[in-house]
């Protein structure tokens, strides 16, 4: 609990509180009232962070709404910083984002998308090798203004949503596949239970319909209409149920943007000029001495996680694979960033069978 004494001291002291530690897992509070009343403390609090404290010890964790609190006291801060890394470069963009996936139960988590703004490469793996780096690094410099030019423009809100959205959306989807396993497991259970349960019932009733076929007079029949009428009910009965199971396990996800860092770090830049053709086209790719590995290509055309890239020749976009694979429907090769929407020689549209992320 080190770190989060740590991290709740120095918040505490941006917000004007007077802090002190207490060995081994303590700290000692006289509170504002801004404070006092977002956190719910008397003037002078005594929290800990461990298991056992002492009485009238406020016990902060991990668990329970601490965490919202804490949310609710940065308030707009601290969702955007930049640093410069010893020597001039390019600025890389790391990003925090927090998914919540509600259905018959609830999962979050927190998710790191980082890109360069120089190139458009996507550089998760280039950035968790500079965290230890910036770990190691106490002092926080701000970029001198000739590294920011040399960083480049910055992105328009339009092209940066465009960039982040399907990276964030595949990235979100491999975060809950375990989740999304385990829930179609237990609605499959739940399922299989509600059918075997009605599935029984009718069994009995038709059962029992069937041995009045032959019988006549009006008992006869008016069991048979009975019967009949309990095997309408147990359907509808049935039907009401899965829908709510339906209901239950229908599936919610949003996203929210949590924190932006933008680093500059320094790079060694490669022109690379790619030829087919009808034309060609200046790719720049970074090699970074910190992290000591190579960006993958930029792409124009899915995540980008990878580092496989096909061209096209009709622009020489770069893509994924699967961003220029034959069309199901007439089998010809065509390049999903030219036409995003459908096949252009048969007009296939384009499969679109994963529900969209809220964010």
């Amino acid at each position: 609990m080190g770190e989060l004494r740590d991290f709740v001291a120095g918040m505490l002291e941006r917000q004007g509180a007077v802090v002190e530690a207490l060995e081994p897992d303590g700290l000692v509070v006289l509170a504002p009232e801004p404070v006092r009343q977002t956190m719910g403390w008397p003037e002078l609090a005594r929290l800990g962070f461990g298991g056992q404290q002492p009485e009238g010890t406020v016990r902060i964790g991990l668990e329970g709404d601490w965490l919202d609190r804490f949310g609710a006291l940065l308030g707009g801060h601290g969702c955007w910083a930049e640093r410069q890394l010893k020597l001039p470069g390019t600025a890389a963009a790391p990003g925090a984002f927090r998914y919540t996936a509600l259905s018959d139960e609830k999962r979050e988590g927190l998710i790191w998308l980082g890109f360069n703004l120089g190139t458009g490469a996507v550089v998760d793996e280039v950035l968790a090798r500079l965290r230890p780096v910036l770990l190691q690094e106490a002092d926080w410099q701000a970029p001198d203004p000739a590294v920011r030019l040399a960083g480049g423009p910055a992105w328009q809100a339009a092209a940066l949503e465009a960039r982040l959205r399907p990276l964030l959306d595949h990235r979100v989807r491999q975060e809950l596949e375990p989740f999304l396993r385990a829930m179609r497991r237990r609605l499959e259970r739940d399922r299989n239970r509600v059918h075997a349960y009605h599935d029984d019932l009718r069994g009995a009733s038709l059962k029992r319909l069937a041995a009045l076929a032959g019988a006549a007079g009006e008992k006869a029949e008016a069991d048979r209409r009975r019967e009949t009428l309990r095997v309408a009910t147990i359907e509808r009965e049935y039907h009401v149920k899965l829908d709510d199971l339906r209901h239950n396990y229908a599936l919610r996800v949003t996203v929210e943007w949590v924190q932006t860092l933008e680093l500059y770090v320094p790079v060694q830049r490669f022109d690379v000029l790619i030829r087919r053709r009808k034309g060609e086209r200046l790719i720049r790719l970074d090699w970074h001495p910190l992290a000591r590995l190579a960006e993958p290509p930029p792409c124009d055309w899915g995540p980008g996680l990878d580092r496989t890239r096909l061209v096209c020749d009709e622009k020489l976009h770069l893509t994924e694979p699967a961003g220029q694979a034959a069309c199901t429907s007439c089998g010809r090769a065509w390049c999903r960033a030219c036409h995003p929407g459908a096949c252009p020689r048969c007009g296939q549209a384009v499969e679109r069978d994963r529900p969209r992320i809220s964010g």
